[in-house]
């Protein structure tokens, strides 16, 4: 089984504009023979698809998409994406409500947020052949978007909250456990922390390694604008943060928040067994891989891996660097 992992995917603002004149398959550039490979892919969605809706006040970024763009994703045959993030809520919750419809008719599952907590709890679960994948999906941005019993909202969970004993921490790995009973192999989508700097916070390390131990056999993370570095624990890969794979933002020229990676988990039934790693670039509103540059983003991962103790190999002939997971 091969698992296709892609960080924020945003199609508001001027990638919206754009797309209202070319194919919905444009802003996945040459990514797609890459992505046909998997079996199953995912996404952190960082906008809202809807045609309504009013800017919530107080942020500063807000992010819609035309309700049509459903069909950007349907076009490079994304499986599920996380809705757990900063800006489902963008415009509020009625055009939140356009979101969900719009997936459900492209056959796109998510998880995340929802109509109520149950909802934005609740995980979802495909099918790979014979095996069974769930993607449970958090964030612990806008803690004021938090769903309630009968309030619309993101699954929240704070990230420090396992130092200080927090409900929700021990709610979402009781959560894992459960969803760990229905599923093969279980991803558990992270949307936290800030947008800046390549050093893994370590209230991530210890709740991702709390959530492999609950039973999770990926942590796919997400929010940073950049790519952290991917640990391993009990053989078992921790993305800290996949970075941005289509957007529309001002580059950092030292963050260099325009790179980030296809991540490809091959897996030995249900077990993770290595990571390749396909770096990539974003430019004119689109997902290219990374021709020449590939080497040197590859080599930052390299060593930002080897510095959570995880080993990797550069292969020049591919332009793919990878991880031995395990076992």
């Amino acid at each position: 089984m091969r698992l296709v992992f892609l960080g924020d995917v945003m199609l508001g603002r001027l990638v919206n504009q754009q797309l209202r004149s070319v194919p919905p398959a444009f802003p996945w550039g040459d990514t797609l023979p890459v992505l046909a490979q998997g079996d199953i892919r995912f996404a952190n969605l960082e906008c809202v698809l809807a045609d309504a809706g009013t800017p919530q006040p107080g942020k500063v970024f807000h992010f819609r998409s035309d309700v049509r763009n459903a069909a950007v994703l349907a076009a490079a045959a994304i499986d599920a994406v996380s809705l757990a993030n900063n800006h489902v809520l963008d415009y509020g919750t009625d055009a939140f409500r356009e979101t969900l419809p719009a997936l459900d008719r492209r056959g796109i599952l998510h998880a995340g947020a929802g109509p109520d907590l149950e909802a934005a709890q609740r995980p979802a679960i495909m099918r790979a052949g014979p095996a069974a994948v769930g993607l449970i999906a958090f964030t612990d941005n806008q803690p004021d978007w938090e769903a309630g019993p009968h309030r619309p909202g993101v699954y929240y969970v704070p990230t420090d909250g396992r130092q200080q004993g927090d409900a929700r921490v021990r709610d979402l790995l009781a959560l894992v456990r459960r969803s760990k009973a229905r599923a093969d192999l279980l991803v558990v989508s992270a949307h936290w922390g800030g947008n800046w700097g390549a050093d893994v916070p370590s209230a991530h390390r210890d709740l991702g390694r709390a959530l492999v131990d609950a039973g999770a056999d990926v942590v796919f993370g997400h929010s940073a604008h950049v790519f952290r570095g991917v640990e391993l624990y009990r053989g078992r890969p921790l993305i800290y943060s996949a970075g941005d794979f289509i957007d529309d933002y001002a580059v950092d020229p030292e963050e260099r928040n325009d790179q980030s990676f296809i991540f490809c988990l091959e897996t030995a039934g249900a077990v993770p067994v290595r990571l390749q790693l396909h770096p990539t670039v974003i430019a004119g509103f689109q997902a290219r891989l990374a021709g020449k540059s590939s080497r040197h983003i590859g080599v930052r991962m390299q060593g930002l891996s080897a510095q959570l103790g995880t080993q990797s190999r550069w292969f020049d002939e591919a332009n793919v660097l990878e991880i031995p997971v395990g076992g």
